[in-house]
């Protein structure tokens, strides 16, 4: 059962912040209750804690902006390029995919749903210091869980991405600015948010059927794990590693055994899924006028190719952004079930579509848009795909925890047995020695597409010497220490009455 938690009541989105605007007037009604007054009931917080979780869905589409998280990690990479009709559609992208993004031509989408999940965060944590009527211990104590990982969830795609940054707590009032904070800073409120929810002993370790999407233990356990080892905090990795360790002992979580049903609507909330971000096309009505609202996604229509017949190969068309690059395809060897399951190879298809911007013949299929994805939808039928964005598998846990143990010195038998659990189920009989090297190409075939490998290359010191110059000239610069972190986009500095100091790129 898929279920979304992103159906507001009319009062709790009517007192809302207005996420993609910059309107912070504050009107008291003569007749209708206070935010503070209104948010003082169970139900009500119940309420406000769906909305916090609402942030999650906008980044594909949402404030203007086309800002999938996950796929604008894999564009910097070396997997898919960007695509579109030309280096000037989604001009921002090909920015970024190069290395000379600018404060005027950077994604600054992302910060404002990022800073809007924050904020929802809050608003929770403020209304049960507050005071709430009819909530036991154990209530509170639930709401408190979800929104310290789900804060710590937005921070880190600010941290990751932007790195230095304003950071709050406790909503601000007007002026409405907050100091900014090193990255370095940011990640200690990130892991202490982890650590408090961790504390409270409240999250199920996997959630019922009927509240898939819900904060868990797994999740955040897995984030504790993402963002300790980005950070090379060695200090953490016995604790990450007891966490990763958890979740391979667990009953509830294993390798599913056909890695082509993954991404299927079919494999949603499997055995392997830790954590997934939860969309539907059955009656949802998201709309180009109503884009925050309940519904589908639009990736699939992104990275779909162009003009591609309706139903040909069991697919829909879509804008041809984000094309696999070949070399993606020719990494993995025959054999590996991942290849076709990752890579659509539309050239062998002999089907004619719309090829457009550095379209080598191949597309991702874990999201490409499937011919009934979009069944039931209501509204606009390219924004309402129903594909849920996998963020955690079971797989990332074992290569978690076989990179852990190699970090810290541990038992090698077991870290080789992880790593080549996650072969072994794509069809490779090859046996690889657990070494670092070995564990990031695992996951490099593992997790295209999945916003995984331009964090693994940056962590690893890697980015420098594999992101460089192509042979196509498409990417004419290379990474380098400078470009860790895009630059705030020019309309918070402008914002910030110059309190905030613009990264170096």
């Amino acid at each position: 059962m898929k279920t979304i938690y992103k159906y507001l009541g009319v009062a709790a989105l009517a007192l809302s912040l207005n996420s993609c605007g910059d309107d912070f007037l504050e009107v008291t009604s003569p007749t209708q209750p206070s935010s503070d007054e209104y948010f003082s009931t169970k139900d009500h917080v119940e309420e406000a804690v769906v909305a916090a979780y609402d942030p999650l869905h906008w980044t594909d589409w949402g404030c203007g902006e086309y800002a999938p998280y996950i796929l604008l990690a894999d564009i910097m990479a070396d997997d898919l390029w960007v695509g579109g009709s030309d280096a000037n559609d989604n001009q921002n992208w090909h920015l970024m995919a190069n290395y000379s993004a600018t404060p005027l031509k950077v994604v600054t989408s992302l910060w404002v749903e990022a800073f809007s999940g924050v904020k929802r965060c809050n608003d929770v944590l403020q209304y049960i210091e507050a005071g709430i009527e009819d909530a036991t211990e154990a209530d509170i104590a639930n709401w408190q869980a979800q929104v310290y990982v789900l804060r710590a969830f937005y921070a880190n795609w600010l941290w990751k991405f932007y790195g230095n940054v304003p950071y709050f707590e406790k909503n601000l009032t007007s002026p409405y600015i907050a100091e900014q904070m090193s990255a370095d800073e940011l990640y200690g409120h990130m892991v202490g948010d982890i650590e408090k929810a961790l504390e409270l002993k409240v999250l199920p370790f996997r959630a019922a059927d009927d509240k898939a999407g819900r904060v868990t233990t797994a999740m955040a356990y897995m984030l504790y794990a993402e963002i300790v080892m980005y950070q090379r905090d060695a200090a953490r990795y016995s604790t990450a590693l007891k966490y990763m360790k958890e979740i391979i002992d667990s009953p509830e979580y294993d390798l599913v055994d056909d890695y082509t049903t993954i991404f299927k609507e079919a494999g949603e909330w499997s055995k392997e899924s830790i954590y997934e971000i939860n969309y539907i096309s059955e009656n949802a009505v998201r709309d180009w006028g109503a884009p925050l609202v309940a519904g589908g996604t639009v990736l699939p229509t992104l990275i779909s190719p162009n003009n591609w017949p309706s139903g040909a190969d069991g697919h829909n068309g879509g804008w041809g952004f984000c094309p696999v690059r070949k070399e993606t395809y020719e990494r993995y060897s025959a054999d590996d079930t991942r290849r076709d399951a990752t890579c659509w190879n539309v050239g062998a298809t002999g089907i004619e579509y719309n090829k457009r911007y550095q379209d080598f013949g191949f597309f991702l299929e874990k999201y490409a848009a499937q011919a009934d994805g979009n069944a039931g939808q209501k509204a606009s039928g390219e924004l309402n795909y129903n594909n849920n964005w996998r963020i955690y598998r079971y797989s990332e846990a074992l290569l978690n925890a076989a990179e852990l143990i190699v970090a810290t010195g541990g038992n090698a038998g077991e870290a080789k047995g992880y790593l080549n659990d996650v072969r072994s189920r794509a069809g490779l009989r090859t046996q690889l020695e657990p070494t670092l090297d070995n564990i990031i190409e695992e996951r490099h075939l593992e997790f295209v597409g999945e916003g995984k490998r331009y964090w693994d290359l940056i962590r690893t010191d890697k980015a420098a010497k594999v992101l460089v110059p192509d042979e196509y000239g498409y990417r004419t610069n290379t990474w380098s220490e400078n470009k860790k972190y895009l630059p705030i986009p020019q309309s918070e500095i402008d914002r910030s009455q110059g309190t905030l100091t613009q990264n170096p790129y």
